[in-house]
């Protein structure tokens, strides 16, 4: 940063243009000054000169800069400053009373308005009134001038050039603008007129220009980072029409943008630009980010890519923002909630859950069963992320009935992050999952083994022996029942296509001849033979044949090979079990139907057809006899899995992508 230098001996009226935004306002420039003029300039340089000494570096660049200005004196002005509270320069205080400091404030105001060059002791004194009473100041300020003219952006950066005293006002600026449109305070002189929020955000872009960094404000970025992204949404979403008409004021002196949100937007460019973080201002430009950020149908997306552009960049705000965030989303009535978990969701293991996790867990939680889906969404990605740390998996325990019912949620997107999340919390050794739990799982994990989504398909069956092999002990009897159900996909499954589909199929089935104590199934298994298998499976439980047709019968309609062919020859093998028993014709006819549905049949369907057909005219003979015709058997093929999720044109094995 460059000093501007300026000799004991200058006239003011040759002062660089470059400067001009820091001075008075001037009627005419060039008219012959004072000798009272000179005099009182003399003074107030000789006042500065001494209390630089004192102050750093930006201090003393600041009353240099604002001692330049020259001005024609104003008599009405100075006679009111003659009644204004009296200041001692470098007495113990600057007013007698607290609540004089609000008119004090003013009169500074009014006195840097004016045509008057500033008395000498003015630009000391509002910092030294600032610093012992900073909220008298900074409402006071926010109320007289709450669109931030000149006169205001000189008091406001003269504050900020003590580091000091800017830490003590960064707070309360803060809590003006946590309140939308307008915070409700009072001063010491009982003034209770509500200040605007926006106001408090003029002043922190004009700090943001400032050819320095305040120290402080590297301090209170995260939350002040907060509080602009927080502006942009909600000036986007609410814009009262007292606040339209402030900000049209504001528009017409200072040349802002036309709409609040964007000026917020801009806002937050100049503070991560102020705290080098030009990396992430140019990757949100690159992905259209700050444009996304504007509406408030995308403002959430925008604010999650920030998240992870700063989580890319290793950036240090990542915690401290996460912090501020949470402290919003604990809130009884927590407001900007969607935007603050798309951010926060993407950074969590960026925290350390020993503070934090049990607040995050709660406010997770508490949206799972949300209405809004993407607010269920980020809840439950959320909890993906917590249930990988040991302890933060164990405290998960107390969900799992809400999570088992999120596995039978239509959407698959639900469905594709509760799996993982399961798998996660039983990957840790002091988890089992208790008697009540691994039935209600277990069937709801069932029809998921028939998803159109392979990778849904994969995780459930995985999870489903995971279940078998971590149940308690007085839980395996309830879960038996789920698991012998489970036998019969879980074969047409092996038969496979995709390698990992079809191998953890047959883990999981290995898992379940263990659990049965099936040491036949186990041996047939490991040996893989797959038609043997079948023939046991049948043979040992022959009351379910008519439950394991009606099963096999939609993975016909498979576009999968050789699950079809898996099916067919289950079905040929059933078909002479099934023999004497009363659904024989009805579940005969159903496959009969199915299997002409196939316009390239196998072998293997051609001879199962015919031997259908065969029994099928017997039957139908015996049955007309009966005087039961064979049409009245025959019902449309319209029968799946039981609680199978698929669509009606959807077929077991395929892998079509949900809309």
């Amino acid at each position: 940063m460059k000093k501007v230098k300026e000799g004991a001996g200058a006239a003011p009226a040759r002062q660089p243009e470059r400067v001009e935004w820091f001075q008075p306002l001037q009627e005419d420039p060039g008219r012959d000054q004072t000798q009272e003029q000179d005099r009182a300039r003399g003074r107030f340089h000789r006042a500065a000169q001494t209390f630089s000494n004192l102050i750093g570096p930006p201090c003393r660049e600041m009353i240099t800069m604002l001692t330049k200005g020259t001005a024609k004196p104003d008599t009405m002005l100075t006679q009111s400053l003659a009644s204004a509270p009296s200041m001692d320069f470098f007495g113990e205080r600057v007013v007698s009373r607290r609540d004089e400091v609000p008119a004090l404030v003013r009169k500074m105001h009014q006195s840097l308005s004016s045509n008057t060059p500033p008395d000498d002791r003015l630009f000391i004194n509002i910092l030294r009134l600032t610093d012992v009473y900073p909220a008298d100041v900074v409402f006071t300020l926010l109320r007289c001038a709450p669109s931030c003219d000149r006169a205001a952006a000189t008091m406001w950066k003269t504050i900020a050039s003590s580091g000091m005293t800017v830490e003590k006002v960064l707070p309360k600026l803060l809590c003006v603008m946590e309140d939308w449109p307008l915070h409700s305070t009072s001063t010491s002189d009982g003034d209770k007129t509500d200040v605007f929020a926006l106001a408090a955000t003029r002043v922190i872009w004009e700090i943001l220009r400032l050819p320095w960094c305040p120290e402080p404000l590297v301090k209170y970025s995260p939350p002040l980072l907060v509080h602009l992204l927080f502006q942009v949404f909600i000036s986007t979403k609410q814009m009262p029409e007292e606040v339209n008409a402030f900000w049209r004021g504001c528009r017409e002196k200072r040349g802002l943008p036309a709409n609040p949100n964007r000026f917020a937007g801009q806002t937050v460019k100049a503070l991560l630009r102020r705290l080098r973080c030009l990396h992430l201002v140019m990757a949100m430009e690159r992905k259209r980010g700050w444009d996304t950020l504007l509406n408030t149908d995308t403002h959430h997306y925008a604010v999650g890519l920030l998240a992870r552009e700063m989580r890319r960049a290793s950036s240090p705000l990542c915690s401290p923002v996460a912090l501020c965030l949470l402290g919003l989303l604990i809130r009884e009535k927590p407001r900007w909630e969607l935007p603050a978990m798309a951010f926060l969701v993407e950074i969590l293991d960026c925290l350390d859950m020993t503070d934090c996790g049990e607040s995050i867990l709660e406010i997770l939680s508490r949206h799972l069963q949300s209405e809004c889906k993407e607010r269920r969404r980020l809840a439950l990605r959320g909890l993906v992320v917590l249930s990988k740390d040991p302890v933060m998996a164990k405290r998960m325990c107390s969900l799992s009935e809400s999570l088992v019912e999120l596995l039978q949620d239509a959407d698959v997107e639900v469905v594709g992050m509760a799996l993982p999340m399961f798998m996660n919390m039983l990957q840790n050794k002091d988890i089992l999952i208790s008697r009540p739990t691994a039935p209600k799982l277990a069937e709801a994990l069932r029809p998921l083994f028939d998803s159109d989504n392979s990778h849904v398909q994969v995780l459930s069956i995985r999870l489903f022996r995971k279940v078998m092999e971590l149940v308690v002990a007085e839980g395996k009897k309830p879960l038996e029942r789920y698991v012998i159900q489970s036998l019969f996909p879980l074969f047409l499954h092996w038969h496979e296509e995709k390698q990992g589909l079809a191998e953890a199929s047959r883990e999981a089935l290995l898992g379940a001849a263990k659990f049965l104590k099936r040491r036949d199934l186990n041996q047939l298994l490991k040996t893989e033979q797959p038609l043997k298998f079948s023939e046991r499976l049948l043979e040992k439980d022959k009351r379910r044949v008519a439950e394991y047709l009606h099963q096999a019968l939609p993975y016909l309609e498979s576009p999968q090979e050789p699950l079809r062919e898996a099916a067919l020859k289950f079905i040929g093998i059933a078909g002479g079990y099934l023999r004497g028993q009363p659904e024989e014709l009805q579940v005969i006819c159903e496959a009969l139907q199915a299997m002409r549905k196939d316009n390239c049949p196998s072998y293997t369907s051609v001879m199962v057809q015919a031997l259908f057909d065969q029994r099928a005219a017997v039957l139908n003979s015996s049955a007309s006899r009966q005087a039961v015709s064979l049409e009245k058997h025959q019902i449309p093929f319209n029968r799946r899995p039981p609680g199978d999720q698929r669509k009606p044109s959807g077929a077991p094995g395929t892998d079509a992508k949900p809309n």
